[in-house]
């Protein structure tokens, strides 16, 4: 049998393997929550151990280009169910301005957009549009799957303001306003440990943990100020995954004494001791020449090989919004 073959086993395998686990969410659906605390002991703890492995001598090879065909604005965050693709976007109709001083708590004006969630087969081919937002909260961040529901925050276009909490149900993409909280929350997962939820906030300088009534548990601040992550994921046990960017300052050489480059990267984060476990750089280019790693991001493990899908670019960079795949294999200390 072929290593291709084996791997499209293992990867069905892992899918049926991801919707089994998730059955516990399935009856507290019914009731019109989703579950919990979930017992996940058994899940898989290979995406952790690989991530563990990668450095800054990983071989990361582009293997396809996905390109999608219908308007995707600003890309934010990406979601793969067995299904469908879930991308987040955001729609720029009037740009924020910043303030010459700042008034009210708020350092530029709201702006004005629409907040989409857009629906894909698998082979992206558009499904559904979904309108998320109310009022100035217009801005979907990052997005995570966790074998029943898409979340998604949609915030202001600000820091220091207030988002929504969305959860979308990935089979019949009924939408449920879960609560809202008082600050820019620009991406958000699951703990399928405890059941709850941590998001980042604007720049990804602080998280905070709720369960799913929307009550706080906990707030930390990031200790590390490598990037700002983007788009993140859960990965058993209790760790988030997140990829992300910032842009630093360049030699006026390159282009004047406001020249920046864009520095991308990828995080592992414990959820337990809310630290940051393994950090790593990731400077790979999109066909607009953005880092890879600039908003939707997710990977996932088949025993040594890794598989890291991003979608880069905005509908009217480049080539459009392509969802790029870059695969590379390591060895993990088992």
């Amino acid at each position: 049998m072929s290593r291709t073959r084996q791997r499209k086993i293992i990867a069905a395998g892992m899918a049926a393997f991801i919707a089994l686990t998730a059955g516990g969410a399935v009856a507290a659906q019914a009731a019109g929550q989703p579950s919990g605390n979930i017992d996940h002991h058994d899940v898989t703890t290979t995406l952790a151990t690989d991530f563990d492995a990668v450095s800054r001598s990983t071989s990361w090879q582009l293997t396809s280009k996905q390109k999608l065909n219908f308007p995707t604005y600003h890309t934010e965050g990406i979601a793969f169910s067995p299904d469908h693709i879930f991308l987040s976007a955001v729609q720029i109709i009037e740009p924020t301005v910043k303030y010459p001083t700042p008034q009210n708590g708020f350092d530029r004006t709201p702006g004005k957009g629409v907040g989409h969630l857009f629906v894909m087969d698998r082979n992206g081919s558009l499904q559904k549009d979904i309108t998320l937002g109310e009022g100035d909260m217009y801005h979907p961040g990052g997005i995570d799957f966790d074998g029943t529901n898409v979340w998604v925050p949609v915030a202001q276009y600000r820091p220091n303001s207030s988002a929504i909490i969305y959860r979308v149900d990935a089979g019949t993409l009924d939408v449920q306003k879960q609560f809202e909280v008082p600050d820019h929350f620009g991406g958000i997962v699951r703990d399928l440990q405890t059941g709850h939820l941590v998001g980042n906030t604007w720049g990804s300088r602080r998280f905070a943990e709720w369960n799913l009534q929307g009550k706080q548990l906990a707030t930390w601040d990031n200790p590390n100020f490598f990037i700002d992550y983007q788009d993140c994921q859960y990965v058993p046990n209790s760790k988030m995954l997140c990829g992300g960017v910032t842009n630093l300052p360049q030699t006026p050489a390159a282009g004047g004494s406001s020249a920046t480059y864009e520095l991308g990267g990828m995080a592992m984060i414990d959820l337990t001791s809310q630290s940051v476990i393994r950090e790593v750089p990731f400077q790979k280019w999109s066909t607009a020449g953005h880092v890879a790693t600039r908003n939707p991001f997710k990977m996932t493990a088949d025993g040594d090989h890794l598989t890291l899908k991003v979608a880069p670019d905005n509908g009217d960079e480049g080539n459009g919004t392509e969802i790029l795949t870059y695969e590379a294999t390591v060895s993990p200390t088992h």
